[in-house]
This record gives C-alpha cells, structure tokens and sequence, in this order.
C-alpha cells in the first residue's frame, strides 16, 4: 500500500520503521536527520504534505498538538490540497476531539474518509508495535486501516464515530498522569524514609497497587532513566484537553487539574523535556528547594 506519513518525532519514527518492514511504500515529509534512516529503508522524501497526500492513498499523521494537525492538513500546501478522491486520512495524534470532528467534516467535503486513531504505549510500544490504538470513525474506515494498525498495535479498538478515538485517548491520559504523580510520590515518600524505593516497588507489585505504569515508570524513576518517552509538556497539553473537555461538560476533575498544575510547575523548571516520570524529579527538587 502507498502511505503518507507525516510526524517524525518519537512515536513517529518507529511507527513508520513498522510499516516499511511490513512491506508498505511510504512516503513521508519534514525529515530531518535523526529520520533520515527511513529514506535509507526505502521510504520517499516528499517536499510537503500536499505532496504526500498526491502520492498516497493514504495519510497517517502523528505531530503533537491540535493547531499542529491543522496545519499539516489544511495550511499553504497541506494535505487538503493533493488529498485524492476517496483516499483514507488517518489522525494518530492526541488532539481536541471537537476539532477533530470539524477536521473530519472538513476532509469528508473533498470526498476523502477520516479516522481518528490515537495510540498509548509510548516509545515502547511503537518500536515492538504494541501499541494501543483507540479509533474513531465509520466501520468500513475502520476496517480499511486495520491492516495498518495491526503493523503498529496490539491492542485496536474502534471506540465509536469520529471524534472518540480522542476522547478515548483523553481518558487514558487522565489515568496515565494521576497513576504517575501517585507512583512518583509512593517513591519519593520511600526514598526519604530511608526505605529502597526498588525493593518497595517489588514489594507492591504483586498487590492491588500493582500497575503497567508502576512497572515501566517505576523502574524509570529507579534508574532515572528520564530520557522520553513521553515528554512531560506533551502530557500537559494533553490534560489541557481534558479540562476543556470537562469544562464544555460541566465535568469536575479536580485530580486532573492538580497534575496539570504539577506539571505546569515542572515545566517552569526546566524539566519539560524529560518523560513524564520526571515528576519525580519535580518533587525530590522541591524538596531540596524548600518548596
């Protein structure tokens, strides 16, 4: 299959490895160094989006923000302007999901389909294509993509239409961020009471505390082995979703809105970069800082 992808960052980058060992023909745009190595594995370096979209049948994305997937879809020589008729445009990025269903609306207006797709599993996940990917979208969409997403994922899942792959992903990410800052702070609490934060996260993990981010960000936080991952400001901006969501729907997330503001203060500190397990980080310096 000819398939454009756009977004090579972290999560990018392993995804689209995936799908050329898979066999597929990709086309891809914005490389950069770091991703030159898949246009050593076969894939074609396109000067834009709209130059993808020409050459695809169809157009994953994966970039970080909402205004990110506008542009690449609809600004000077986006996708919108070489999609072709029927082609496929799949969102595997972490977005609004009011602005998914109006760019959903938008790609249907040129006779083109639309999946929203996000994943959870991090870096991890994409490079062994363990993936969890939540979709929203038509069945017959759905099921044109699944073959794509049994390259990437373990774990597929059509949610409901356009839009609940990403309120979907939203909840995830409400889970994931309060899990850390509880597993980040059981550790801290561990290490200044002079207990070994690896025997008590052993020691938890059979028990009801026992958890996947307990098991990856645990050992992370243990061997601060920060390097993302999943970088602390592309959480907060996903827990910036959530409120707005919550807010349109008169929902009280009062955990939410403290990891947010934690994050928030991580960010200030520099640490917005690092995974999101340098929460801790954030609360051995605060601390130390006497804060």
């Amino acid at each position: 299959m000819k398939i454009g992808f756009i977004g090579l960052g972290v999560m990018g980058r392993p995804m689209a490895a995936r799908l050329i060992d898979a066999g597929h023909e990709l086309f891809v745009s914005r490389v950069r160094a770091i991703s030159e190595f898949l246009v050593g594995a076969g894939a074609t370096a396109c000067a834009s989006p709209r130059d993808v979209a020409e050459a695809a049948a169809v157009i994953i994305l994966m970039v970080p923000r909402t205004e990110d997937v506008e542009q690449v879809l609809f600004g000077p020589d986006g996708v919108s302007e070489g999609l072709r008729p029927g082609a496929l445009v799949i969102d595997m990025s972490s977005i609004s999901p009011i602005a998914t269903r109006e760019f959903a609306k938008r790609i249907a207006a040129l006779g083109a389909s639309y999946v929203d797709a996000p994943v959870s599993g991090g870096d991890a996940g994409a490079k062994a294509g363990t993936l969890s990917i939540m979709a929203g979208g038509e069945a017959a969409d759905f099921e044109r993509a699944r073959p794509l997403f049994e390259i990437l994922g373990a774990n597929v899942n059509l949610v409901g239409s356009v839009g609940a792959g990403q309120t979907t992903k939203v909840a995830n990410q409400i889970i994931v961020a309060g899990t850390i800052q509880a597993v980040a702070e059981a550790l801290r609490l561990a290490e200044a009471a002079g207990a070994d934060p690896a025997k008590v996260r052993a020691a938890i993990g059979g028990g009801f505390a026992s958890s996947k981010v307990l098991e990856v960000h645990g050992q992370r936080i243990i061997d601060e082995a920060f390097d993302p991952g999943f970088r602390i400001r592309l959480h907060h901006k996903d827990l910036e979703i959530a409120m707005t969501a919550a807010e349109s729907l008169n929902v009280e997330l009062p955990v939410t809105a403290r990891v947010k503001e934690l994050m928030a203060s991580a960010m200030q500190a520099g640490l917005g970069d690092l995974d999101h397990s340098a929460l801790f980080v954030q609360l051995r310096n605060a601390h130390e800082t006497g804060q």
